[in-house]
C-alpha cells in the first residue's frame, strides 16, 4: 500500500510498504479521505516526530475486523481518531482525556495519509465512531478538527453559559426563539486568523448564538469567506492596526471572548489587549518552542482576565462534534478547498503551509 512519509518539511515521500495485520481486537479501514492539519504545517511541531506517515484526520471504509470485534463489520464508514484514551484512569474520569497515558500512547498504525490504516482495539473502542449517511467521508475528515474547536469553547465559554459536562453549552431558550434576551448574545467575539480552524469556531459561534463575531486576518481570500459564513466584522490586518480596529468597532469596549488562533506569542500578546474587562482569551495553538511570553499579572488581575488554553480533544467531543456535521452546521461544502490524490501529498503540504486562498485541504483514496 501507498503511504505519505515525512522525513523532513521539505521532504515528503510517497512509499510502498505492506498492509497491517489486523489483531483479534482490531480493525483495518480501506481509507477514503484525510485532511491535512494546521499543525501538520507547524515546522518545529511536525519534524521533531520526523520520520512519520502524515495525517491523523482519517475517514475510511472497515474492510476486516478481528474475532472477538463485534461493535464494528466490514463495510461500516467510520471516522476514527488518532488517538484513545482509557476512560478509566483519573484524568478521564475528570474528562481531561489527552493527559491519559493510553490517549497518549495509542495511535492508528501507520498514519492518516495511508492506503490502509489499522485501527487498534484502544481507538475502535473508545473513539472510533460510525458515519450517519448524510455524513460524507470528506464531511467526516473534519470530525478531529471540530471537536478541537468545541473542546476549546467549552473550557472557554463553559463557566459563563450553563451546561452539560458532556456536551457544549447549549443556547439558551431565548436565542433559539430569534430572540437577543439570552446571556451569549451580548457578548463580542474576536477569533485572530481565520484560516479552517479559525472559519470553524466562527460557524460554531454563530450556531450558538454569539451577538457579535469579529474576525481577523491578512488574507482577503479568507476575510470573504468570514463574512460569508456570518462574521459581523472583519478586520484587515495588513491594513489595520488589530487593536485601534477593535476598539473602533467595540466603542472601546473590546471583545469578551478572544480566540488566538497564530501560533506565535504576538499574537498571544495581542490578543491580551485585545480583551476587555472581564474578558477571555483562549490560546487555541501553541507557540513555538523558543519563545516565550512575558505578562503582567496586575494587568490580567485589574481587567478580570482569563487565560484559557486547549490542547486537542477527545471522544466526548468527537461525539458532539459528528452531530454539528450531521446537522449541517459544518460540512466539507462549506470548508473542503482543494483535494489531491495520495501522489501529490506534497503539493497539497505546501498549499496548506502557504496559507492562503485555501481553508481546507483533503487527500482522496
Amino acid at each position: 500500500m501507498k503511504v505519505a512519509k515525512l522525513y523532513s518539511f521539505n521532504d515528503i515521500r510517497i512509499e510502498d510498504i505492506p498492509v497491517p495485520e489486523i489483531g483479534p481486537d482490531d480493525a483495518l479501514i480501506k481509507t477514503k479521505a484525510c485532511g491535512i492539519c494546521s499543525g501538520d504545517v507547524m515546522k518545529w511541531y511536525i519534524e521533531k516526530k520526523a520520520p512519520l506517515v502524515l495525517g491523523h484526520e482519517p475517514t475510511g471504509e472497515i474492510v476486516e475486523v478481528g474475532k472477538n470485534v463485534r461493535k464494528f463489520k466490514s463495510g461500516d464508514r467510520v471516522f476514527t481518531h488518532h488517538h484513545a484514551p482509557c476512560l478509566e484512569c483519573k484524568h478521564c474520569k475528570k474528562g481531561n482525556y489527552v493527559h491519559c497515558e493510553t490517549w497518549k500512547n495509542s495511535k492508528i498504525i501507520p498514519g492518516g495519509i495511508s492506503e490502509y490504516i489499522l485501527i487498534p482495539e484502544v481507538n475502535l473502542k473508545n473513539d472510533t465512531l460510525k458515519l450517519p449517511e448524510n455524513v460524507s467521508y470528506e464531511d467526516g475528515t473534519l470530525i478531529e478538527p471540530l471537536a478541537c474547536v468545541l473542546k476549546g469553547l467549552r473550557r472557554a465559554i463553559g463557566p459563563i453559559l450553563p451546561s452539560d459536562p458532556s456536551l457544549l453549552p447549549p443556547i439558551p431558550k431565548e436565542e433559539k426563539k430569534g430572540g437577543k434576551e439570552g446571556l451569549f448574545s451580548n457578548f463580542t467575539v474576536l477569533i485572530i486568523g481565520l484560516g479552517v480552524m479559525g472559519q470553524l469556531n466562527l460557524l460554531i459561534l454563530k450556531k450558538l448564538g454569539a451577538g457579535k463575531i469579529i474576525g481577523s486576518d491578512s488574507v482577503q481570500y479568507r476575510l470573504k469567506k468570514a463574512k460569508e459564513f456570518g462574521a459581523d466584522e472583519v478586520i484587515d490586518v495588513s491594513k489595520e492596526n488589530l487593536i485601534d480596529s477593535l476598539r473602533v468597532i467595540t466603542d472601546n469596549c473590546m471583545a469578551d471572548l478572544v480566540i488566538v488562533g497564530p501560533n506565535s506569542v504576538e499574537a498571544m500578546k495581542e490578543g491580551l489587549h485585545c480583551a476587555g474587562a472581564g474578558g477571555t482569551v483562549l490560546f487555541f495553538t501553541p507557540a513555538k518552542p523558543d519563545e516565550k511570553l512575558t505578562i503582567d499579572p496586575n494587568y490580567l488581575y485589574f481587567n478580570d482576565i482569563n487565560i484559557v488554553t486547549s490542547y486537542s480533544c477527545g471522544p466526548v467531543e468527537t461525539k458532539e462534534a459528528l452531530k454539528f456535521i450531521e446537522e449541517g452546521v459544518v460540512n466539507a461544502e462549506k470548508l473542503v478547498t482543494h483535494r489531491f490524490p495520495i501522489e501529490k501529498t506534497a503539493e497539497a503540504f505546501r498549499l496548506v503551509t502557504e496559507a492562503k486562498e485555501s481553508l481546507k485541504v483533503v487527500i482522496r483514496f
